[in-house]
């Protein structure tokens, strides 16, 4: 059977879909009447409490006067403002990255021995089995990433000796080496599709074990390995800041349901990564994107403030884009009032567009980040999301 006839939805497979259609629906008023979350969102669009954590927090509301307030938000991970570690790693001109992901597993800031020996630790990790790139990567190209990163992660286990050991060591050294491969599997994966799908030329550079983690990301990305301080530096604090987000999302939450089987690391990670391609997660991202190129597109005048508002009114009608209804990075399941993750990103956007000659790009943006939040007004409160 060929791919495409493989892949063809046919009449047959209509008609059992209505059926299904047909038989298995709930009244949406019994999930109220017995008190069923339908998600990690409550009825009234806030997030629903799925677990207790001190790895992460995250802060939307203040009581004053024993009344809810919403407020700016913020984030925390073990105990420190985000706001905080970034200001301090940002100042002193050094990657964060790294003393981040330490301080998320293990609960403490590291010495500055003990970054150097996390350092060396994830450059010993940071590389692949012999053949993985060709076998597992190129072999069977995806047009999404995620799916590629959870096919590759869940493969690993069969180069690993001990992959169904749950002991904390054997798992701290499993996510060492997650940690450490992610960046070439991830760039791995969009250079064979961006050769195999879309023509060009493949590019498989190996790691430099004395590069940052986001340094080795641009490294292994671009043609001529090169790359300015600034992208290093914004991609840096993106990793950082979407590390952890307190527990409760969606991703972080399949990790609970699926560890709690007593599976392996290997297994949790792609279960985990699979929920975080969905486009009400992760998938966001990459929906923000679609939506900024068809806007680029559709608009004649990017200047022009009654051509995008039209259009973001068109997409919140479910006419423009995707006919979804929905305009991607705006709103968010717990943050009230702002997301202190697009308030630490956006003081460096400007910097760059500025050094990419993307000025009329970014003047596009702010629109969009000022005026989304004024045709959504009309039906539900909303805030900029870090997506945004």
């Amino acid at each position: 059977m060929s791919n495409s006839a493989y892949s063809q939805v046919t009449p047959e497979l209509e008609a059992l879909a209505e059926i299904c259609r047909r038989n298995n629906q709930i009244d949406k008023a019994d999930y109220a009447r017995f008190d069923v979350k339908r998600g990690l969102r409550d009825l009234d669009g806030t997030g629903v409490r799925a677990g207790l954590t001190e790895i992460s927090e995250i802060v939307s509301f203040k009581n004053v006067d024993g009344k809810k307030v919403p407020c700016d938000g913020e984030l925390y991970y073990r105990g420190y403002p985000v706001e905080k570690l970034a200001d301090g790693f940002l100042k002193d001109g050094r990657f964060g990255f790294e003393e981040t992901a330490y301080l998320l597993m293990f609960g403490q800031l590291p010495t500055s021995d003990q970054l150097r020996d996390f350092n060396t630790q994830l450059s010993f990790y940071r590389s692949l089995p012999t053949n993985f790139v060709r076998d597992v990567i190129l072999k069977a190209p995806s047009r999404d990433m995620m799916n590629t990163l959870a096919r590759c992660i869940l493969t690993m286990a069969s180069y690993d000796d001990h992959p169904d050991d749950i002991s904390l060591p054997n798992v701290i050294r499993q996510c060492i080496d997650l940690i450490a491969i992610f960046p070439l599997v991830s760039v791995y994966a969009y250079q064979a599709y961006n050769h195999y799908k879309n023509g060009n030329s493949l590019y498989i550079h190996a790691p430099h074990p004395e590069l940052s983690t986001a340094e080795n990301i641009l490294s292994l990305l671009r043609p001529d390995e090169q790359y300015t301080a600034l992208e290093a530096h914004i991609l840096d604090l993106c990793l950082v800041l979407h590390a952890e987000h307190g527990g409760g999302n969606n991703s972080t939450f399949t990790t609970h349901v699926v560890t709690s089987s007593g599976t392996d690391t290997y297994s949790c990670m792609a279960a985990a990564l699979a929920s975080l391609k969905g486009p009400r997660h992760g998938g966001a991202n990459i929906k923000v994107v679609q939506m900024l190129e068809d806007m680029q597109f559709s608009l004649k005048d990017w200047s022009d403030e009654d051509a995008i508002r039209d259009y973001l009114a068109g997409c919140l009608a479910g006419e423009r884009f995707d006919h979804s209804g929905l305009i991607y990075g705006m709103g968010h399941a717990v943050y009230s009032i702002s997301d202190p993750r697009a308030r630490l990103l956006k003081s460096f956007v400007e910097q760059l567009a500025e050094e990419k000659g993307m000025h009329k790009e970014y003047e596009l943006y702010s629109a969009v980040e000022r005026l989304a939040p004024e045709v959504i007004a009309e039906k539900r409160k909303i805030y900029k999301g870090v997506s945004a």
